[in-house]
């Protein structure tokens, strides 16, 4: 079961990874790819990739180095917050055709966060 959770892991990190770098560094200029991001401010979006990018962080980091491990449950429990919120803003904007991706997603990092919380804990 740990081989999975760091397949898991390692996954949600490089997807979080990647679009918190696009988020955080891009903001608004994403609006022809992420429509959604038309209802946010710049500083919003930015914020949101940077919380991604740290939570991508937090998958891995501190479970690979042994130092505050307890930080990678709490990532994963993160990010399932902001795939909830996700999910809220593609129902409010009509968009239920993006919402599977996202409660794919959310479901792994609660997955992770219950196991890395629980049973499978550092």
């Amino acid at each position: 079961m740990n081989t999975v959770l760091w397949i898991i892991q390692i996954l949600l990190a490089a997807a979080f990874g990647m679009a918190g770098v696009l988020k955080s560094t891009q903001g608004r200029k994403l609006k022809d790819k992420m429509p959604w991001v038309e209802d946010f401010s710049d500083r919003t979006v930015r914020f949101i990739g940077v919380m991604e990018l740290l939570a991508a962080i937090g998958l891995i980091l501190p479970a690979a180095t042994g130092i505050a491990t307890w930080l990678t449950p709490l990532a994963a429990t993160g990010l399932v917050v902001v795939m909830v919120l996700a999910v809220l803003t593609h129902l409010r904007r009509k968009e239920p055709q993006v919402t599977p991706i996202n409660l794919a997603l959310g479901l792994l990092a609660a997955f992770v966060a219950w196991q890395r919380f629980g049973p499978h804990s550092f």
